[in-house]
């Protein structure tokens, strides 16, 4: 008989398919199928014709499964011969699974060392994206263009006017309308301007405008004559008297001229005796002329209001003089409302001989007033060395000599009821803001004023 070829070792999937395979052959009735379809019999001895025959088991049949899903080992069959009798096959396959390796386990080392990269990479994701968190929100600004108030913003606004001085340039306007709330950024009115052929030209004036306008619509706004109020002025708390008369001008049919002779006649008004200007007594409001008003019957009405605000605060006739000085040093230097109070309480402070011993106020605001920049509130160290200007306060101790601008009502309240503390030094470290820094000692001012450098480095505009 021929020999048996040899067959490649099975893998223990197949030895386990094969005992299955096995007993369900052991179970079937001759001629039966199993779910492969391979016939089944029971091997019957063929009847010898001489001599004795050995007798061929039949091939053990694979499962279906394992016809299906073909195993990682080469797929095979036992011969009889490996299988033999029931004991010798079992030990067949004991020494099979003997000699096959043993799989090794899968080290946990490799799963940590995934989960680091993991984490290195998120970490430099993260620190990229902060890293160039500030261009690409530069970029979505440039993209988006500048901020501005919405259709359904503007549809919120309420009535504001708006003056609009001679001389005055895109920039001015931008910013005039930002602070007044009509437009919601600077670039949004500007950048408008710069696109608008031809250049708009803008009259001086008041102008009825609303607050929360998109941009566009408040250019349109200031172009159209019918916006324009005649005979109306604003003028703003600390506004100097200069600028007060060239408003009065702007906003009506007097001439500036008119208004500056007029001025220069101070008696006609009433004013105290120690007044040499009208400064100071302009009451800060909005003001609408008659178009026969002449520039005294305009000047009278602005001091007529003060009086009445000075009334109004509990102020004696004799006390409007020294009131009216201190009240528009208050108002020129302060900046948000609470600030006012304890501006005021820093001044008297000072004038304490007791807390400071030198009775210098040492006021910015009233050395650039002796100078004529009323708009300015920095000076040089010549300007607050000269002794020649009378308003120099780090020259001549005790209240300054004049008003140095017109102040408002809370100006007056805050310079009859300053606010209690020991702070004889403050300075306002954000001029956009108002924010001020009071201090009592000079180490604390010192860390002050540094702050307020680096600020106006930062913002050459305030000079």
């Amino acid at each position: 008989m021929p020999s048996t070829p040899e067959e490649p070792l099975p893998s223990r999937r197949q030895l386990r398919a094969e005992q299955a395979a096995a007993a369900e052959t052991s179970a079937t009735e001759p001629g039966a199928t199993d779910r492969t379809g391979v016939e089944q019999s029971r091997a019957e001895p063929a009847a010898p014709s001489g001599g004795t025959a050995s007798v061929q088991p039949p091939l053990l049949p694979r499962r279906a499964a394992e016809l299906a899903e073909p195993s990682d080992d080469a797929a095979t069959f036992l011969t009889a011969s490996e299988i033999g009798g029931s004991g010798r096959g079992r030990t067949n396959r004991r020494s099979l699974l003997a000699d096959e390796p043993r799989r090794e386990k899968r080290s946990r080392k490799g799963a940590w060392g995934c989960l680091i990269v993991f984490v290195v990479l998120a970490a430099l994701v993260a620190g990229v994206a902060l890293f160039l968190q500030g261009p690409i929100s530069q970029i979505i600004a440039a993209t988006q263009g500048p901020a501005d108030f919405t259709a359904e913003e503007a549809a919120t606004g309420e009535s504001v006017i708006v003056m609009i001085h001679n001389g005055n340039g895109g920039s001015e306007i931008a910013a005039t309308l930002v602070e007044e709330g009509v437009v919601k950024s600077f670039d949004a009115f500007y950048s408008l301007l710069l696109q608008t052929a031809p250049e708009p030209v803008f009259q001086p004036g008041a102008y009825q405008l609303k607050t929360k306008m998109v941009a566009s619509t408040a250019l349109d706004a200031l172009l159209n004559e019918n916006t324009r109020l005649n005979q109306t002025v604003i003028v703003p708390e600390g506004t100097a008297a200069v600028d007060v008369l060239a408003a009065i001008s702007e906003g009506t049919d007097i001439p500036l001229a008119n208004l500056q002779a007029a001025a220069a006649n101070v008696a006609q008004f009433g004013l105290p005796t120690e007044a040499t200007t009208l400064e100071g007594f302009l009451f800060p409001a909005t003001y609408t002329f008659s178009p026969e008003d002449t520039a005294e019957i305009a000047l009278q009405t602005m001091v007529n209001r003060q009086y009445e605000a000075l009334d109004a605060a509990g102020v004696a006739v004799a006390d409007r003089w020294s009131t009216i000085v201190f009240a528009s040093l208050i108002q020129r230097e302060a900046g948000l409302r609470d600030d006012y109070y304890k501006v005021s309480r820093v001044f008297l402070n000072r004038l304490d001989p007791a807390q400071w011993d030198s009775g210098l106020l040492q006021s910015d605001a009233t050395v650039a007033y002796g100078t004529g920049k009323t708009h300015l509130v920095t000076t040089t160290d010549a300007e607050r060395a000269d002794a020649g200007n009378l308003y120099n306060t780090y020259a001549h101790p005790g209240m300054v000599v004049g008003p140095i601008s017109n102040p408002g009502d809370l100006a007056i309240d805050a310079a009859l009821h300053p606010v209690d503390g020991s702070w004889l030094f403050f300075v306002t470290i954000n001029l956009d803001s108002g924010e001020t820094a009071f201090s009592t000692t000079v180490g604390e001012h010192d860390a002050a004023v540094i702050v307020w450098q680096n600020w106006m480095r930062e913002h050459p505009e305030y000079g």
